[in-house]
């Protein structure tokens, strides 16, 4: 994952109390909820846009993307905002709530046991702290190209 041998620092959130981490490089910010729009004849996951600084954004609801339960217990819902193929999208998770800096040691590539799409949007697996595992998502696979396109459609 990291040709560099570099560290490489990670924002960290949760959905339904599992972790996962993006690139700092690629978060633009990380915003509480507010006012967002509901777009009609969207696809389910998209939760609508929003306003940021005077520019409209998509906003993705994480959970419905990965298939995944909505939490129950969220109560810091944070909206992380990332550049994604020179767009910009909010990521709606349960909370984001810290940086880390790892090694490409502490870097595994994804296990083979993770198949089927939701394997393309992991990036590698990483251990920090003592028992914790960490899922690297690959923003550029968040969205396939035909999804972004699409949002690019509503952003205007």
């Amino acid at each position: 994952m990291n040709q560099l041998g570099q560290n490489t620092k990670f924002i960290l959130f949760e959905l339904n109390e599992e972790t996962f981490g993006v690139p700092i490089n690629q978060v633009v910010s990380i915003e509480r909820p507010q006012a967002i729009t509901r777009v009609p004849h969207v696809q389910d996951y998209v939760k609508g846009i929003m306003t940021i600084r005077g520019l409209m954004v998509p906003v993705i609801d994480i959970h419905k993307r990965f298939n995944m339960a909505e939490s129950l217990k969220a109560t810091e819902e944070r909206i992380i905002i990332v550049e994604i193929d020179d767009m910009m999208v909010g990521l709606y998770v349960d909370s984001a709530h810290q940086v880390v800096d790892l090694s490409p040691s502490q870097i595994e590539d994804t296990p083979e046991i993770v198949g089927g799409l939701e394997a393309e949007y992991i990036d590698g697996i990483a251990r920090y702290k003592e028992d914790k595992l960490l899922v690297l998502l690959n923003l550029k696979k968040v969205l396939t190209t035909n999804e972004v396109n699409d949002l690019k459609k509503i952003e205007v």
